[in-house]
């Protein structure tokens, strides 16, 4: 099992996948994806009254 590590309690982490990446490697992939959202116009983008909303809710769950 070449491609295991283990994690500081011992366990055994499988490095395949997204989540074991390289973070630099896994900001590319997402920007990726957020350009191609936008050029296709299926991107969401929040107005200052919504981001307000969005912020009042966040605080609520705490």
């Amino acid at each position: 099992m070449a491609n295991q590590q283990h994690n500081r309690q011992g366990q055994s982490q499988n490095n395949r996948g997204f989540a074991g990446m390289d973070p630099e490697r896994q900001r590319e992939i997402a920007a990726k994806g957020g350009r191609a959202s936008h050029e296709s116009g299926n991107a969401h983008e929040f107005d200052s009254q919504e981001a307000r909303k969005a912020g009042q809710q966040s605080h609520k769950n705490r």
